[in-house]
């Protein structure tokens, strides 16, 4: 059996033990595109050059022609079967060799602590880990491939990366002594580097409910290795209201729901309950499930279960249609309806808000819901001001003298409309003013259509007198 074939045995003896485990993903190989300056392995004549000032392990797997080579200033090259470097002969590509050299991308950029890097043993569809626990956790088992080289930056030396072991160049690490040894020699040099700390311990999480990862502590160099790409900037979530989980670096559109146990709950056994019984009926969700630290309770809470509750974050893969919100609420229904023999004592759930950019009611939750309400209030208000500002001018009008005979009749004063242009409808209270009729002094007019004033409220619609 090769050296991949026991490796591959080892991670399904893992799988058929439930032992969590994080595969490292980058390699320092010398063929894959990504680790060269222009996205592509070095053709047949290049030149090539390596950080002078670097210590790296390369694995060849090939044969290759090249013109030169600078080499780093500690290294080495790991030749696979049939692989090696030639000098470029006649049948070399015509158009390779005139260009810049061909740069080996600096192999101190992938962190420990980058989420990114990382593999998890368990995934499954529909499934997924928040940021903190993307990165091996207290209790996980870390496997860095025997068939690649790589090097890996432990990070600032804040706190030493803790983990349950460690497999490296065939060997697995359960002891201090026995891994700082190999951190020591030459081989771990060129394989780990920077001023922090890697230790194991054997413990492992016996818990049926489940262990807290442990990486809080960390969380603030995780969020950095992760955010680097966007400038140190989370995106902004497409929805209001977003939630962010325990664990998360950014925010995300969905449900949260927190769940209370009991001495008997499983964590495994509910994890393939939701995976069995209600992702199939809610698509376009993930769902990530695990122990963490509650928010302090207030005094007098007894039990070790005060101190951690399960969160189950469900996350909209795509435009959010509110399928979170009714999966969270199926899962309390569940919770009631099942809770004792899953183990549960209680839950609860909080919901993000409506996408951004819906300008539907239905979309809006109560606090937009208010603005939107007292807006419209406002307006209506500041449109009765006007209209009342502007009937008292009118009234107020000076009126130039008149004179008549005694014995005459005074013809009644034209009356101004009072109407006005609503802004919100467009429409005149009165389009023109309105003739009166002369009418003797002694006889009084009522209810006179020429003096009355609309106005539209822009709330209910109603036309008032």
């Amino acid at each position: 059996m090769g050296v991949l074939g026991r490796v591959l045995l080892w991670l399904q003896l893992c799988v058929l033990t439930q032992a969590a485990y994080k595969l490292w993903v980058p390699n320092t190989d010398f063929e894959p595109a990504a680790n060269w300056s222009q996205n592509r392995t070095p053709c047949a004549g290049a030149a090539v050059e390596f950080p002078a000032n670097k210590m790296v392990s390369v694995l060849v797997r090939e044969g290759h022609s090249i013109s030169d080579m600078l080499l780093p200033r500690d290294g080495e090259f790991v030749l696979a079967s049939g692989a090696g470097f030639s000098a470029p002969d006649a049948s070399r590509d015509p158009g390779c060799g005139t260009g810049a050299p061909a740069l080996f991308l600096d192999p101190d950029r992938f962190s420990w602590h980058d989420p990114r890097l990382w593999r998890s043993g368990d995934a499954a569809h529909g499934l997924f880990s928040v940021d903190a626990e993307r990165v091996p956790c207290r209790y996980d088992d870390v496997v860095f491939p025997s068939d690649a080289s790589f090097r890996v930056g432990l990070g600032p030396g804040a706190r030493p990366a803790r983990v349950r072991s460690v497999r490296a160049l065939g060997q697995t690490f359960t002891r201090d002594e026995h891994l700082a040894a190999f951190l020591a020699s030459r081989a771990g040099r060129l394989r780990f580097h920077g001023p922090g700390a890697l230790s194991v311990g054997p413990e492992a999480c016996a818990d049926r409910s489940g262990c807290v990862c442990g990486n809080a502590e960390v969380q603030p160099w995780i969020c950095a290795a992760l955010l680097q790409p966007l400038g140190g900037r989370c995106p902004p979530a497409a929805c209001r209201d977003a939630l962010r989980p325990e664990g998360q670096c950014c925010d995300l559109c969905g449900a949260i729901v927190s769940l209370t146990h009991g001495p008997t709950f499983d964590i495994e056994r509910y994890r393939a309950r939701l995976l069995q019984a209600f992702l199939p009926q809610h698509q376009g969700l993930q769902v990530a499930v695990s122990k963490v630290p509650r928010p302090p309770r207030p005094r007098g809470t007894a039990g070790a279960e005060a101190d951690t509750e399960i969160q189950v974050v469900l996350a909209e893969t795509g435009p959010q249609t509110g399928g979170a919100g009714l999966l969270a609420r199926a899962l309390l229904a569940d919770v009631a309806e099942h809770g004792e023999a899953l183990g549960v004592l209680s839950a609860t759930a909080r919901e993000s808000g409506a996408p951004v950019g819906d300008g539907s009611a239905e979309g809006l939750d109560g606090s937009d819901l208010r603005a939107e309400l007292a807006g419209g209030v406002t307006a209506g208000l500041l449109l009765l001001l006007l209209a009342l500002v502007a009937g008292v001018l009118l009234l107020r009008r000076p009126r130039r003298p008149t004179w008549s005979r005694r014995d005459e009749a005074a013809p009644a004063p034209v009356v101004a409309p009072l109407g006005f242009s609503n802004p919100v409808f467009d429409v005149a209270g009165s389009a023109e003013p309105v003739r009166r009729t002369p009418q003797p002094p002694a006889q009084k007019v009522e209810n006179s259509s020429a003096s009355r004033s609309y106005f539209i409220n822009p709330l209910f619609a109603e036309a008032e007198a």
